[in-house]
């Protein structure tokens, strides 16, 4: 099921100049097929290559509390990142979300020492505008 800022982020990724190739991406791992929200990439002139991205969309609206929003995109992330390595390692794994969630919940202790641990990649998004905000690495 499409997070409810599905469109928002990809019209973001565009704004900044990707190029959507995969809504969803799909990826077989080990006998386990998983589709992550966005495949992009960017012709990067400096590099005379693509850079190529995945991005799994959350806003964090659909969840009782954060702290469940969180654990079910960490989840996914270290998955996804996981069968990326595996099967397109060329391509770098992002988790989007919204800037009032980064803002308030990505900015307590705890989720910053488990977004650090994990290697957790952000794109951070503005709903209203539809863009992006912030690359975190």
């Amino acid at each position: 099921m499409r997070d409810v800022f599905h469109q928002v982020v990809k019209v973001a990724l565009q704004k900044d100049g990707w190029t959507i190739t995969h809504d969803p991406l799909s990826i077989s791992s080990g006998g386990v097929n998983m589709a992550i929200d966005l495949g992009a990439e960017k012709m990067i002139a400096a590099e005379k290559d693509d850079v190529k991205i995945a991005v799994e969309v959350k806003s964090f609206l659909e969840y009782s509390s954060a702290i469940s929003g969180f654990h079910m995109a960490l989840g996914q992330f270290i998955n996804y990142r996981g069968a990326l390595r595996k099967e397109d390692p060329n391509r770098l794994l992002y988790l989007a979300v919204p800037l009032t969630t980064y803002n308030t919940f990505f900015q307590l202790d705890f989720p910053q020492w488990i977004m650090q641990e994990n290697q957790v990649k952000l794109v951070i998004y503005e709903p209203e505008s539809e863009v992006i905000v912030e690359w975190r690495e």
